[in-house]
């Protein structure tokens, strides 16, 4: 788009008391950006209110270094991935979210902008999980990516890295985008700085979208409503993990408002990570145990379901252990458990228990958690 353009697209969004409804309504009235801020207020009121039609004629304060900021934004493009701003009505503006009952205005996009969305699932939960949860995570994330979905999560801490990371190992089409991550902010920052690295792979295999203006901070209250838009992408909205008060549930209510699958893997009874999803399971979302669960569930094609079982086996041949060889694994399950309780349950003298737990967690067959606890983990 030519700078005029880009200017009354930003001021549209930018002008305060104006949202995506009211937005949508001059679009549809006026035909374009530049249309409605031809218009009288008289005309304006004949689709919004006198106060927004007023705020309408006033240019906001920022917009001119917003135009410039923007502008350079779209021009830099890497020589490894885009940078794209896609207007509600464009061709690439994905369908799912026009189901959304407001719609993002603009996306702001980066990343392999020529590729498509394809079938995809939600993978949401705890930004602190177990170390048992953001191994799940990772792991349904690169089993569903092998599948050939996409995987749409936020890229926080904890199980959205771990899912997108999972996605970026198991992904194998060209066609479609490996992850696309949704995120809070500006998409010229990346929040949490920890996921510098990853925003950069996912760039080169998937896409970042965010609604926000260039600039934002990592406001509070942005990121409960980017959740709606990770809800709308995907054909349903699988939770590893979530506390009972949380915004990975609300990702799941917004799910079901929309008409998609919910899905959530149990946990232990002892995690308040696993509370949300049992409370999700009661309410009737699908408990998931494997990959082939949530294909199952969302009735995708069965070349997906054979690519899952292919991979899988495949990884069965290269890595098959049997944990029972250690016996502390078996004493632990997969609850987590206290040194002493853990103690009681083997019969080892404290040392010996310590220096066993600390092979096993170097080797990656253990996790510590808060308060003295431990977790076995589950192999790939």
């Amino acid at each position: 788009m030519d700078k005029d353009e880009l200017r009354a697209w930003l001021r549209l969004g930018m002008t305060a008391g104006v949202g995506n409804d009211a937005a949508r309504k001059l679009l549809a009235c006026f035909g374009s950006p530049q249309a409605v801020f031809e218009q009288t207020e008289a005309g304006l009121c004949q689709v919004v209110s006198p106060k927004q039609a007023q705020a309408l004629l006033t240019v906001p304060n920022e917009l001119a270094v917003q135009c410039v900021r923007t502008h350079q934004w779209l021009i830099h493009q890497p020589d490894t991935h885009t940078h794209a701003l896609w207007t509600l009505g464009d061709a690439h503006y994905p369908a799912e979210l026009l189901q959304l009952a407001d719609p993002p205005l603009m996306l702001y996009v980066m990343g392999q902008t020529e590729r498509t969305l394809g079938n995809a699932v939600a993978i949401v939960g705890s930004r602190n999980p177990t170390p048992q949860g953001a191994q799940t995570a990772e792991q349904f994330g690169e089993a569903l990516g092998a599948a050939g979905l996409c995987i749409v999560s936020g890229l926080a801490l904890g199980v959205d890295g771990a899912a997108h990371k999972g996605a970026l190992r198991g992904g194998t089409t060209q066609a479609h985008w490996h992850t696309v991550a949704v995120v809070g902010t500006g998409l010229d920052r990346v929040y949490p700085r920890q996921h510098q690295t990853l925003a950069g792979q996912i760039a080169l295999h998937g896409l970042l979208i965010s609604e926000y203006h260039l600039g934002t901070a990592p406001l509070a209250h942005n990121f409960p409503k980017r959740n709606r838009i990770i809800a709308a992408l995907g054909l349903g909205t699988l939770v590893v993990e979530a506390a009972l008060k949380s915004g990975s549930l609300i990702t799941a209510k917004m799910a079901l408002d929309l008409n998609r699958e919910v899905l959530a893997i149990p946990g232990s009874i002892h995690a308040t990570q696993s509370h949300g999803c049992h409370a999700l399971i009661r309410q009737g979302a699908k408990l998931v145990e494997n990959a082939q669960d949530v294909l199952e569930e969302l009735q995708l094609a069965p070349q997906q379901q054979v690519n899952l079982f292919a991979n899988a086996l495949g990884a069965d041949e290269e890595t098959s252990t049997d944990d029972t060889d250690h016996p502390l694994l078996t004493h632990m399950g997969f609850a987590p458990v206290s040194l002493d309780a853990l103690q009681a349950r083997c019969g080892l003298d404290t040392a010996a228990l310590q220096a066993q737990l600390l092979t096993l967690e170097l080797d990656g067959a253990v996790g510590r958690l808060p308060g003295g606890l431990f977790q076995r983990l589950a192999t790939a």
